[in-house]
């Protein structure tokens, strides 16, 4: 059996965070690359952001560090239940176009797609202990349980060579839902994290609702609703469906 979207949408991701960037840019934003954040600490009613290149002082802090995220956190105090686990990702050789829509196993968590270049571009689910660190590492692991997986959907794909793999961290909840809103204590400070495998398709629209609330707009519920407070409140409602 199987469940066919002919209209779901396939996006790669670095001409769109460009294209975010480079709007950003042009309304006023200041985005500064390469800048560790070294410290946050809270004088009054503002926050003094200790960064690599120069400290910044602001009224209103969003952690959107993703995995990295806790580390953010406990410099003003708060301990954050998220933690990355790795996923990893390949490339093939480009093929001339033969696939339109992306191909998903539930199963595995196997997906792959094709680029506009040709490339097969895919994933799968691997089992890995919890690591309180972000690991980037790639892993022969990996590389053969996809190509096992991938040769059973497309037998003739075992004939394409892989160009490049690389990984990035999930950033992991318990409930499989983020974390928003304000902690308690720590009023101005702002979670954006927590997204699971669900950041990419979530993001522009908690950023939408984030900027209406921070502009002096209406909050939404779904602030409170994924909460912080949420895991010291009672049992959780989970949500558990993850492909890669």
């Amino acid at each position: 059996a199987a469940a066919y979207n002919p209209t779901d949408g396939i996006l790669f991701p670095w001409p769109f965070l460009w294209g975010y960037a480079k709007q950003a840019s042009a309304r006023g934003v200041e985005i500064h690359t390469h800048t560790r954040v070294d410290g946050i600490e809270r004088a009054g009613g503002e926050f003094l952001v200790r960064t690599s290149r120069g400290d910044v002082r602001a009224k209103k802090v969003v952690n959107a560090a993703g995995a990295w995220s806790p580390v953010i956190a406990r410099m003003v105090g708060v301990e954050l239940p998220n933690w990355p686990v790795r996923h990893e990702i390949l490339s093939s050789e480009p093929l001339k176009p033969f696939l339109k829509p992306m191909v998903s196993v539930l199963g595995s968590g196997l997906y792959f797609s094709q680029s506009m270049r040709g490339e097969i571009v895919g994933g799968i689910t691997v089992h890995h202990d919890r690591d309180p660190e972000v690991l980037l590492g790639s892993t022969l692991r990996f590389a053969a349980l996809i190509a096992a997986a991938l040769i059973e959907v497309l037998p003739r794909l075992g004939e394409v060579k892989i160009v490049r793999q690389w990984a990035g961290p999930y950033d992991m909840t318990s409930d499989g839902n983020p974390l928003l809103g304000e902690p308690p204590g720590v009023p101005g400070f702002y979670l954006c994290c927590g997204f699971m495998g669900h950041g990419f398709m979530m993001a522009p629209v908690i950023g939408k609702y984030y900027a209406e609330w921070l502009a002096g707009g209406k909050k939404h519920e779904i602030f409170d609703r994924h909460r912080l407070a949420r895991f010291s409140e009672g049992p959780v409602e989970k949500e558990d469906f993850i492909i890669g």
